[in-house]
């Protein structure tokens, strides 16, 4: 998994975005400890670039409703 995210930044096509990335991850390693860990740091990470462009907050106690498991109404958004 590290491996994957430290090889984002040069595989992003938009290169402010990639820099802004490797920038990311040089002062916030990643926490690959567990899934809920890296969901965890992948959420605020994703949070803190939605704050740059003006972007509502995601709720990052709904990672695993969006991400794993869906709404529990059995809808997907």
């Amino acid at each position: 998994m590290l491996q994957l995210l430290h090889a984002l930044p040069t595989l992003y096509p938009c290169g402010h975005c990639a820099n802004d990335l490797g920038e990311r991850l040089r002062r916030s390693p990643p926490d690959v400890r567990s899934r809920t860990a890296l969901g965890a740091w992948l959420c605020a990470t994703h949070n803190e670039v939605n704050a740059l462009l003006g972007k509502p907050e995601f709720d990052c106690a709904r990672v695993d409703e969006r991400w794993r498991d869906g709404p529990k109404d059995g809808s997907c958004d």
